[in-house]
């Protein structure tokens, strides 16, 4: 019998690629079908047809099941496969099954980093590589990015890498029976993904996951402030270490980050410092420095030069004493919160798509907002959160959020992007989101500028 792979995008394309590379043949099915996956699939040598109307039938032919990230745990065929005992897996468990089988002559399996939560995955990844690449180590951000693990780890040459740092949402976590890091990090966990998972309990677990497989001697790094996190923590086979503010092994002393081996880094040398940042930072140290990958040096240095990824508060400009921010990878009430307390006085843009989830959370902090701007399907939602509470209002596109959010701003205000919502109302996903926003900011940034040079003129 063969392996199935379920949606065929980024991900079970690479997938596709490696079952071949390791002997598999392959059938692809997916819900929607165009000609670009089409000719993906022409390119990978395989035939893609739609889902089959009689699931249970069609699984029967299978002894492996590899769904997409994108496709929830509720999908017929993955139901279908429970029912029937065929072995489901993500992409991170198939890789991590052949790594293990790197032969000993070849040095044998390579260490392997993992980070999940709600927020701050991406951002603690990309830095926990910056860290590693600071020590020297060949490191990637890996899984739930635009390089999937079953790619890194049959990499060659100058590819190769020494350490894998992996990304892992609930959605690959959900289908691991394996998979387990030498080190593993939970940043947080708020509600997210409900339209996927079929409840937060499920949700839930499947984040627990990062730990459950763990062995005695590997590293479980849990947020101290988390209830939720620390009461898994607790179960988790691995060796404990915590990660905080205050009151954990890697913590703030002062305006250093220190840990259980002394000071690791002043803040003041970080290039964004805001409290976020300070806690993933002192995750992804525990993560490089609990393995013995990398001395302390090596994380002032890459703290000093290292740069937050698009889309995560970057700064998009200043223009009249206001300065803008795009936040558009804040998918969750819990992360557009981050971002409220970021500030002492904002202009909030929110709304989108809410994936199910309550958005309540996110008016916590409702003190430091002189205006919210509603957009998308959400905008109903955004003002059961915060009428009564701040203005809000209403805009149509993000045009009109960003002219309406530029005449709410006074000086010394920032205007933040942070949806707290996904974006499929309106977009493609959060980058195109981001990438608009911060395409119109800079023209509004640009006319205000002509604006005010004009004037100049005329006054001179």
């Amino acid at each position: 019998m063969g392996a199935l792979v379920h949606g065929l995008a980024i991900t079970g394309a690479a997938v596709v690629r490696a079952l071949q590379r390791h002997g598999h043949e392959v059938t692809v099915t997916d819900d929607r079908i165009d000609d670009a996956k089409r000719e993906l699939a022409t390119s990978l040598g395989v035939e893609l047809m739609p889902a089959p109307p009689n699931p249970e039938s069609f699984i029967a032919g299978f002894d492996l099941f590899s769904p997409a990230p994108g496709v929830p745990e509720t999908h017929p065929l993955i139901e279908a496969a429970q029912r029937r005992g065929i072995d489901v897996v993500s992409e991170i468990e198939l890789a991590y099954r052949w790594e293990q089988q790197r032969s000993a002559s070849a040095g044998g399996p390579r260490p392997m980093l993992a980070i999940t939560g709600t927020d701050g995955k991406t951002t603690t990844t990309e830095l926990t590589v910056a860290i590693l690449r600071a020590a020297g180590l060949r490191a990637e951000a890996l899984g739930n990015t635009d390089v999937p693990l079953v790619d890194a780890i049959d990499a060659t040459g100058d590819r190769e890498l020494d350490v894998f740092v992996v990304e892992c949402t609930s959605f690959r976590l959900a289908w691991t029976k394996r998979f387990r890091a030498d080190a593993a990090a939970w940043l947080n966990l708020a509600p997210d993904h409900l339209n996927w998972h079929g409840s937060m309990a499920t949700y839930e677990a499947a984040k627990g996951r990062i730990w459950d497989l763990q062995r005695p001697g590997d590293v479980a790094i849990g947020f101290v402030d988390d209830p939720i996190v620390m009461a898994h923590l607790a179960l988790a086979p691995g060796r404990h270490v915590t990660f905080g503010r205050s009151r954990a092994d890697y913590r703030v002393a002062g305006e250093r980050l220190v840990g259980p081996g002394g000071t690791l880094a002043e803040i003041a040398s970080m290039r964004r410092r805001l409290p976020h940042d300070v806690t993933n930072a002192l995750a992804a140290s525990a993560l490089v420095l609990e393995t013995g990958l990398v001395a302390p040096d090596a994380i002032a240095a890459a703290l000093a030069t290292f740069e937050a990824p698009p889309h995560r508060l970057e700064p998009v400009g200043t223009s009249r004493g206001v300065s803008w921010f795009n936040d558009s990878k804040a998918t969750t009430p819990h992360a557009a919160s981050a971002a409220i307390r970021a500030f002492d006085s904002l202009v909030l843009i929110a709304g989108g798509s809410r994936k199910g989830v309550d958005l309540s959370p996110m008016g916590v902090d409702a003190d430091r907002l002189r205006a919210v701007v509603a957009v998308g399907e959400a905008a109903p939602d955004i003002h059961g959160v915060f009428d009564g509470r701040t203005q809000v209002v209403d805009a149509g596109s993000m045009s009109d959020a960003v002219d309406l959010a530029a005449g709410l701003a006074r000086p010394g205000d920032a205007v933040v992007l942070s949806p707290g919502c996904a974006s499929f109302d309106w977009y493609s996903g959060y980058p195109a989101r981001g990438d608009d926003f911060r395409r119109l900011v800079k023209a509004h940034i640009a006319s205000a500028t002509q604006t005010i040079d004009t004037t100049s003129e005329a006054g001179s």
